[in-house]
């Protein structure tokens, strides 16, 4: 393995034809460096030939890079505010530009050929610094990884490096893109953008960071409308970017989000300006979005407002006088011979580089700090493994597994700022939010919030946000506007955030937005359509303290008054002509019967009880037949005698002989007696409260009120009340002073039209008027018959006892029988 290394950098060094001094500086101990000084588009050649990485164009990213290792190197070494970190040791450092993938590859075969001791160079590399992009960093990652030699990257984000697995000695002091996702995410979230277009760069870091925020969207209901890969430029893929940015404007998306390495960006954004795409807001990431290679293209200002993830700034005192004073040094070292063997990626003029006195931008500053943490990380370990706690630092040999294992357990504080890695080699930074200025065309940048991975915490300052285009207010990205409370969603197509909004149905409700389902009401609330809350239903029942209540109560009370007054009144008359032409005792019990049917109408009011519901329809109708087979038992003795008298001379003597009346109506009592009976135990009444009459109101009544036993007692009354009509409707032409026929025929129709009227509104209303209805039923029922059959002969009684005498009664008899002949 050793030898074929060795022989493909040979290879590859004889063939690159290219030679110059190198950037060094000799040590005890040697931290390599991967720096991108300069920049090359891609090339394809027919032979193992790379060219010099010095005709590409400069790139002062990479430039200030290479200064935070110099700046860090030349403090640790010299003691400044470190108080002798490596007291008795030095460390040198040696760099490669890399200026494309291969160049990336050729240097990490270095790497390994000296590892294996086949290039002499001496002292061995003890860690690695770079490089810059995830795309070059998994080649040395996996590489070195081997050998356990820590690599410490300064801006490779790709969460996939985290993997200890395939990447055991990779380290950064960079936060990996997962956390960048669920800042994206969390952004997204807090400006309710969730109808987006995600892009990615076509690279590792992009199509990776593209996938994972496409598996976390759908998590927090974030709709991807369109998404797409961004190709490098070239006069192949312009199309390509031209169809990226036309179907961004046809699917009408306002938040995109741009998952892209600078270098990628800065090709893409051309074709975005030249479509006159304004008005959206783009989310950067934070390798583009403070980078003055994408913000200096002519006319981005137009684009939108620009919303990017930032690694947290800190302030890197001292840096800027450093470069600035550097210059004298890089001369006299560019100056000095160069023993690299590998000149193509060694042979940068920096003090040329140096001469143009490059802007330090604060994206510059931001990674030449993370370069600076990392060489401070390496010197803390080597101080952990060298001994040089106890005073002056030994200079043994230090193998790469056991500056790894140190490195891993460092923790301390730079410029107030905390460094150490997490299990997976990743640092506790967070991120800044930042947003694109523009004042007279003059690009600037602006931090607007802070977001922290550990617990996750995402701050902004809504007033900074400066919101370009025709909007001054948050710009909206919604497939669909939100449902008013009272609506849910109903998916329209593949999307869910795409729906249209549906009424809640009565008896639901919908507080919240973002529902796909109403929620049910409690069983005791009800709501009407596109309601945001239940009401409680209102309880249906006759209350005592009612004024429907007071009316009835009063008319019950004047109904049991003249029940009984009139019973009293028959008592004391009972030997006179009108009382036992009116039945005599027979008249004492149907009093009696009628006010055990009034009182029944008291176990309609208020609440339902057991007892109440056990007696309310029973008494009622036991009482009631009583009263109506005392009512039929007259009616059949008047037309006997006045009637079938000739046909049927024996029939009536024998019947009251053989005390029928009495069987009669014990009898019918009794039937009717044991229905009830047999119908409370099957049937069972019992308080309930009835919700699917009304949604809006809660019926409180008893239960079974139309079983089959409470069925059979109203049919049995029913036959029993229409042969008692009809009998009485057949002696309607006897004498006057025995004529009550017509009376009982009135009373009956009175008696019978009230519960017709109650069954009709019964079928179609069970609320308060109802059960009024009922108890007003009742009462009708016995006024009718106490006024039709019984008051005549109070009024005879009281008023008329002339009329209240055997000659009186003959009389009338005579005058009937002669009227017949």
């Amino acid at each position: 393995m050793g030898k074929l290394v060795y022989g493909t950098l040979l290879l590859v060094c004889v063939w690159s034809c290219c030679y110059g001094a190198g950037l060094q500086l000799k040590g005890d101990f040697t931290i390599y460096g991967m720096f991108p000084l300069h920049n090359t588009g891609p090339t394809i050649s027919a032979t193992p030939c790379m060219a010099t990485c010095k005709q590409g164009t400069d790139n002062k990213h990479g430039f200030h890079l290479v200064q935070a290792l110099r700046y860090a190197v030349e403090e640790i070494n010299n003691g400044t505010g470190n108080d002798q970190l490596l007291p008795g040791v030095t460390l040198g450092y040696n760099t490669y530009d890399i200026c494309s993938l291969s160049a990336s590859v050729l240097a990490t075969v270095d790497l390994l050929a000296q590892q294996y001791n086949r290039v002499k160079v001496e002292p061995r590399a003890v860690a690695l610094i770079g490089p810059d992009s995830s795309d070059f960093a998994f080649t040395p990652a996996a590489a070195l990884g081997s050998y356990l030699l820590p690599e410490i990257s300064y801006e490779a984000s790709n969460e996939i490096l985290s993997n200890k697995i395939r990447y055991p000695s990779f380290f950064r002091t960079i936060p990996s893109d997962k956390n960048q996702v669920d800042a994206m995410i969390q952004i997204l979230l807090k400006f309710n953008w969730t109808w987006i277009a995600v892009l990615g760069s076509d690279n590792s870091y992009g199509q990776q960071g593209m996938l994972s925020l496409s598996q976390q969207a759908s998590d927090h209901d974030i709709c991807i409308a369109h998404q797409a890969v961004i190709p490098s430029l070239n006069s192949g893929t312009q199309q390509r970017m031209r169809d990226v940015v036309r179907n961004i404007i046809k699917t009408k998306v306002n938040t995109i989000v741009v998952f892209s390495s600078k270098r990628i960006a800065k090709g893409f954004f051309p074709f975005v300006i030249e479509q006159n795409v304004t008005g959206k807001v783009w989310i950067g990431t934070e390798d583009w979005s403070m980078a003055t290679l994408v913000s200096g293209i002519p006319g981005i200002s137009t684009i939108g407002t620009v919303l990017g993830v930032s690694v947290k700034y800190t302030p890197f005192a001292g840096f800027r006088d450093f470069e600035t004073q550097a210059v004298s040094t890089l001369k006299d070292l560019n100056s000095s011979d160069s023993d690299m063997v590998v000149p193509c990626l060694q042979n940068t003029d920096l003090y040329t580089m140096a001469a143009k006195a490059f802007s330090l931008e604060n994206y510059d500053i931001i990674s030449s700090f993370n370069v600076y943490k990392a060489v401070y990380a390496v010197a803390h370990a080597l101080r952990g493994v060298l001994g040089c706690n106890l005073g002056q630092c030994q200079k043994t040999k230090v193998p790469a597994w056991q500056l790894f294992q140190s490195l891993k357990q460092v923790r301390f504080s730079v410029r107030n700022t905390p460094v150490y890695f997490d299990e997976n080699g990743d640092p506790p930074t967070g991120y800044d939010i930042v947003t694109w200025t523009w004042k007279d065309k003059a690009w600037a940048f602006r931090v607007v919030g802070a977001y922290s991975p550990d617990p996750p915490d995402l701050q902004v300052d809504l007033s900074q946000i400066q919101w370009m285009g025709d909007v001054s207010d948050v710009t909206e990205s919604l497939c669909s506007p939100e449902c008013p409370y009272g609506h849910r969603e109903l998916q329209v197509g593949q999307h869910k955030c795409c729906f249209e909004c549906m009424a809640c149905p009565a008896s639901t409700f919908l507080n919240k937005s973002g529902s796909t389902s109403c929620q049910p009401c409690k069983q005791d609330q009800w709501s009407p359509p596109e309601s945001e809350e239940c009401l409680n239903r209102t309880v249906l029942y006759l209350p005592w303290n009612s004024p429907p209540s007071y009316v009835l109560l009063v008319l019950l009370a004047i109904t049991l008054l003249l029940t009984l007054g009139t019973a009293v009144l028959f008592l004391f008359n009972l030997s006179t002509p009108v009382v036992k032409s009116a039945g005599g005792r027979t008249c004492l019990l149907m009093l009696l019967s009628m006010t055990a049917a009034s009182s029944s109408t008291l176990c309609h009011f208020g609440t339902p009880s057991r007892l109440a519901c056990l007696l309310k329809q029973s008494l009622f109708l036991l009482s009631f037949t009583v009263c109506l087979a005392c009512v039929t038992v007259r009616s059949l003795q008047v037309v006997c005698i006045f009637k079938w008298s000739s046909k049927l001379p024996r029939f009536y003597e024998t019947w009251a002989k053989n005390r029928g009346p009495e069987a009669f109506i014990l009898v019918t009592s009794a039937v009717e007696f044991l229905i009830s009976v047999v119908h409370v135990i099957l049937y069972t009444p019992y308080p309930s409260q009835n919700y699917d009459l009304y949604y809006s109101s809660i019926v409180l009544e008893c239960s079974n009120t139309l079983s089959p036993g409470a069925f059979v007692e109203i049919l049995y009354v029913s036959l029993l009340s229409i042969l008692c009509f009809c009998l009485s409707y057949m002696g309607k032409d006897l004498p006057a002073n025995y004529n009550e026929a017509k009376c009982i025929t009135f009373s009956l129709m009175i008696y019978m039209i009230s519960w017709i009227s109650f069954f009709t509104v019964y079928t179609v209303n069970r609320g308060t008027l109802t059960m009024a209805l009922e108890v007003v039923a009742v009462l009708c029922s016995v006024l009718g018959i106490l006024g039709g059959y019984f008051l005549p002969k109070v009024y005879i009684i009281l008023l008329k006892p002339q009329m209240n005498t055997t000659a009186h009664f003959q009389n009338c008899i005579q005058m009937y029988t002669m009227a017949k002949q």
